[in-house]
């Protein structure tokens, strides 16, 4: 009996750090795991954007989807560890993350600039410094294979900065 019982125990925790372990290791890496926050204010979030955007001479840079949303996560990843991506955006943009859920799907932002979740998830938009929205990006078209590719990204990206769309550049 004192054996059953002693294999039955080992058993058990056996099970129980393997369940420990993977869940350890499925767990997302720091930041990601939680990139849009269901309660959040997304109009109070794209004001502060803005008001920092217009401070910095940027635009703002709108990923709209959710955290169950797979290509989300693989653009977050994208743009966080590619370095030209991450320093393209960094320089030009100032970047909001606006929830899409059963949570918060953020019905009348996503009114106000078009209903751009026509275009699927993650959806970008691009606001000038003043919150008016200027460029609505289906992200499909940025997608190379089973990811995004870097070429049409930072292209993307390089289009809608605020250099590129200030009339004096183009001036003789």
């Amino acid at each position: 009996m004192k054996m059953l019982i002693k294999s039955i125990w080992k058993s058990v925790l056996i099970t129980c750090v393997t369940i420990l372990s993977l869940s350890y290791g499925c767990e997302a890496q720091p930041g990601s795991a939680n990139i849009y926050d269901p309660l959040a204010n997304a109009e109070s979030e794209l004001m502060n954007a803005s008001q920092l955007a217009a401070a910095q001479n940027k635009n703002v840079f709108v990923i709209i989807g959710g955290n169950w949303c797979r290509w989300c996560r693989m653009f977050d990843k994208f743009s966080r560890t590619n370095l030209k991506v991450d320093s393209t955006l960094n320089a030009n943009f100032m970047t909001v993350h606006i929830n899409y859920s059963k949570e918060n799907e953020n019905v009348a932002l996503l009114e106000k600039f078009g209903f751009p979740q026509r275009f699927g998830f993650p959806v970008f938009l691009i606001l000038n410094s003043e919150g008016e929205r200027i460029h609505t990006q289906n992200t499909g078209y940025l997608e190379e294979g089973e990811g995004y590719s870097e070429q049409k990204v930072i292209s993307f990206l390089n289009d809608w900065r605020p250099e590129a769309l200030d009339a004096e550049t183009y001036k003789e």
